[in-house]
């Protein structure tokens, strides 16, 4: 089989991306529009759902994922209004600091549901229908770094981003027979709004710890959604690319900001 141009496009495919109105989330539905698929944006916040759906020429819905009825009712939408749902990107997530000994139940349970309890159910949902009727698909899941390393304030957030990273090896496996692949990335820092918030435009600041010395841009996501959504990506399932500048590589090395010596550990 020769690879063409063609394969990464996505043309005549309809895709969803949660939590689609800002950042990381808007970056990916862009891609997917720019490389020809038709895109629903999921958002809870009407203002930056509306925006993006506009932006990408798309369907945007105001939706908590949250809850299984209201997933339920925009994939019958999609489906009247776009087609079947074969490209779906669970973007959808938030945090806050919540260290360990202090982390309630309720606030365990709050950033569980943010964050993984969703994945599920959206994989489900659009699994179903494309299991239903015989078509392929594409499950893209956003996880992060700290699903892959100690993350002090965040245990329970990291836990759940962590979960996600099994989930879709578990996910791959079943979904495999029906040609329907499941994977994930996993960025470190990326250059959205609320980066540049926390960072105070000091981003230079942030990124030091990462092995390319800059943070990442929502466009190098979106490439990287791109490929797993595409023919490109026909055989690679179940796998978690680190779209992180090779910090997850590093396991703790960095370039000491002063000397610019490989460092492990403290400066």
């Amino acid at each position: 089989m020769t690879i063409t141009p063609s394969d990464i496009l996505l043309t005549g495919r309809v895709a969803v991306v949660t939590g689609g109105g800002a950042g990381i989330g808007r970056g990916i539905a862009e891609g997917l529009a720019a490389f020809g698929a038709s895109v629903a944006i999921w958002e809870r916040d009407p203002q930056t759902c509306a925006a993006a759906a506009e932006a990408v020429g798309g369907l945007g819905l105001t939706i908590d994922v949250r809850d299984s009825e209201a997933v339920d009712a925009g994939l019958r939408r999609i489906e009247q209004e776009l087609g079947l749902v074969s490209i779906l990107v669970n973007n959808a997530g938030g945090t806050f600091n919540s260290p360990l000994l202090d982390t309630s139940e309720n606030g365990w349970d709050a950033l569980y549901r943010s964050n993984l309890r969703h994945v599920l159910l959206c994989t489900q949902r659009v699994a179903r229908r494309l299991v239903d009727t015989g078509n392929p698909g594409s499950v893209v899941n956003i996880t992060s770094i700290e699903g892959a390393r100690a993350a002090p304030g965040y245990a329970a957030y990291a836990a759940a981003k962590a979960g996600v990273i099994n989930y879709t090896k578990t996910a791959s496996f079943e979904l495999a027979p029906h040609r329907i692949r499941v994977n994930a990335l996993a960025p470190d820092l990326t250059m959205t709004e609320g980066l540049r918030g926390l960072a105070g435009g000091d981003l230079d600041g942030v990124s030091g710890g990462i092995p390319m010395r800059r943070a990442g841009h929502v466009d190098e996501m979106a490439g990287a959604a791109v490929f797993l959504a595409s023919d490109m990506a026909s055989y690679l399932t179940g796998q978690t690319i680190h779209v992180d500048g090779g910090t997850e590589a590093a396991g703790g090395w960095y370039f000491h900001p002063e000397t610019g010596e490989a460092t492990l550990g403290p400066g």
